[in-house]
């Protein structure tokens, strides 16, 4: 007879209802934080408790976390969505073919860190406990069943992840981010000597433009962060983010709840001319990358995007010792600027089958069509030849 305690799945409401120091350690593989600033308790908590990922705006809170006896083993951070708004992955057709053969696609169950497309663990556990991975997944497929809800999905997955979810039956989907990486360079000239001539002059073109007539750049980290940079930061997201998608998803409070709790995971890239900020661009910093999120001006200035949004950002991850930058979702227009394409996962179980197969076959499509365009898209990279 075996002494061992038993295995316990909880659902949780909020990310309050579960300890930092029992998100983090799972998060983190066991550490006290994330190497990833997007996993830490305070980041989902920013974002529930300003309201911005609440039950009002079709984000509840299902976290399922997994513990044996008072360990805990496994965590999967999880919402009940209302619709598919704020998550980068866009599965609109699947919706609209379910429901117009009569079914319900809504709610459906979605592991992700909300409006947040970067490439992250789901499947949290604190020493890479590979059945506690496949307890996660069968705990959501139940869920789901339970809540009525006709699918789960888990965006911007690892390749880990991606293994074990096929091994479990589940979908899966492939698409295309730009990141730079960094081969030990000590300057952005040593970068720029990596590139063929055109490319160098063309980007030097661009920062000499972008900072023409006074305009300069600064960053902003940790304690040095104050409201009156979020007041400006904010009115820079809220012009953009209104004319680019309508209504934008974080309100001004999230800034301040993320300032106070992780502001040394923060990077604020502001453009001033003269006393005035008229632009800027929020970063997060991992362990080893620096994250780009949100950008916002207030005045168009030729290539101002380009300088503050990848531009500063290199020079931010050589003078830090960074490995990479990853510039967030989409964006052709990067590979100019030095971002190469690489491939990102999420996966998918669908409860209906008529769905299933229907997906099924669509994504092995998709994967095979990702995987030539990134081929393709990598001999259009700026670096030189040989």
């Amino acid at each position: 007879m075996s002494n061992a305690p038993e295995l316990t799945i909880s659902v949780h409401p909020s990310t309050a209802s579960i300890s930092a120091s029992t998100w983090n350690g799972l998060a983190s593989g066991g550490r006290q934080r994330p190497g990833n600033p997007f996993l830490e308790h305070a980041f989902f908590r920013a974002l529930e408790e300003s309201g911005c990922a609440t039950g009002r705006t079709g984000w509840q809170p299902q976290h399922i976390l997994i513990s044996r006896g008072d360990a805990p083993v496994g965590l999967m951070p999880l919402f009940l969505k209302s619709h598919s708004m704020g998550e980068y992955v866009f599965d609109h057709a699947w919706a609209d073919a379910i429901e117009r053969a009569g079914g319900k696609y809504y709610p459906k169950l979605q592991s992700s860190v909300p409006f947040t497309p970067a490439s992250a663990p789901k499947l949290l556990t604190a020493h890479d406990d590979a059945d506690a991975k496949i307890l996660l997944l069968q705990a959501a497929e139940a869920l789901a069943e339970r809540l009525g809800a006709s699918s789960v999905h888990a965006t911007f997955v690892t390749e880990t992840e991606e293994a074990i979810a096929t091994a479990a039956d589940w979908l899966v989907r492939h698409d295309t981010q730009f990141h730079w990486t960094n081969d030990g360079f000590a300057r952005f000239e040593d970068f720029l000597d990596t590139l063929q001539s055109r490319k160098r002059k063309a980007i030097r073109r661009e920062r000499r433009d972008a900072l023409a007539d006074g305009i300069t750049c600064e960053w902003v980290t940790g304690n040095d962060l104050t409201e009156a940079h979020w007041d400006a930061f904010y009115a820079f997201y809220m012009d953009t983010g209104s004319r680019k998608w309508g209504r934008p998803y974080l309100n001004r409070e999230f800034f301040s709840c993320i300032s106070a709790s992780m502001g040394d995971r923060i990077v604020l890239m502001l453009a001033r001319d003269g006393r005035d900020y008229i632009a800027g661009a929020l970063n997060f910093l991992g362990d080893d990358t620096l994250y780009g999120r949100n950008w916002g001006a207030v005045r168009d200035v030729p290539f101002l995007h380009f300088e503050l949004c990848y531009y500063q950002a290199i020079d931010f991850a050589i003078a830090h010792g960074l490995k990479r930058v990853e510039a967030g979702a989409q964006g052709q227009h990067k590979l100019a600027r030095g971002y190469a394409p690489v491939t990102t996962r999420s996966i998918h179980h669908l409860v209906h089958p008529g769905l299933r197969r229907a997906v099924a076959d669509y994504l092995a499509d998709e994967r095979k069509y990702v995987e030539l365009q990134n081929a393709e898209l990598g001999d259009y990279t700026p670096f030189r030849k040989g």
